[in-house]
């Protein structure tokens, strides 16, 4: 899946949104935070967490951006969201906020913003955003969306993360991903914002319930 990525495109929407998001003059290389950050998304430990995904969440945010406040830290929350991610560990989203909080400041991304993609970073570990955090909501869905893909693609996100978490014992995985995904549908709602709700709450919901009853079987 990542093999298929284009890498310099990939390079250009960070340049984009970084040059756009950027305060003051004379900053350093904007290539080499790209670098570093997709260096990191293609680690080998990762087989969802993977470039794939980064442009999965991007391309949502793209979608979703009128209901977000300030796209363009949104957009730099997707980019550190999941740079940090070792799956044995629980501290990934903490790690990668406080690489954020160290980067975006030499690249010239202004105190405000960066405590926002910071602040972003960390929400995705819950993904609860508060009714009135449109950047929040915003993220949260694009980073969701993969729950509402069609049968194939659902599957595949599955077995990705199964591979992930091929250091986990069958039966330990079935009960951890089965309590993850009746934590999903006990909440009242998956997605915030308009789109989101219409268009993936209900398959979402639909291959959340289908994956939990074939993991009881």
């Amino acid at each position: 899946m990542a093999d298929h990525v284009d890498l310099d495109a990939l390079r250009s929407r960070w340049l984009r949104t970084l040059l756009a998001a950027r305060e003051g003059a004379c900053h350093p290389d904007p290539y080499r935070y790209a670098d570093d950050l997709l260096r990191r998304w293609s680690e080998p430990q990762r087989r969802y967490h993977t470039v794939a995904h980064l442009v999965a969440v991007l391309d949502h945010v793209d979608v979703l951006e009128k209901d977000a406040d300030d796209p363009l830290a949104v957009r730099l929350a997707a980019w550190f969201h999941d740079a940090v991610y070792l799956p044995e560990r629980s501290t990934n989203e903490e790690r990668s906020a406080r690489l954020a909080e160290r980067a975006l400041p030499e690249a010239g991304v202004g105190a405000e913003r960066t405590a926002e993609v910071a602040r972003l970073v960390r929400l995705t570990v819950g993904h609860d955003p508060a009714d009135d955090d449109r950047n929040g909501q915003v993220l949260c869905d694009a980073d969701l969306a993969v729950l509402a893909g069609p049968p194939s693609a659902y599957a595949a996100y599955t077995a990705a993360v199964r591979q992930e978490y091929h250091f986990v014992p069958d039966d330990a995985f079935r009960a951890g991903r089965s309590a993850i995904l009746r934590q999903l549908l006990e909440l009242p709602r998956l997605f915030h914002t308009p789109h989101a709700v219409a268009e993936w709450e209900a398959t979402a919901r639909y291959n959340l319930r289908a994956e939990l009853e074939m993991l009881s079987t």
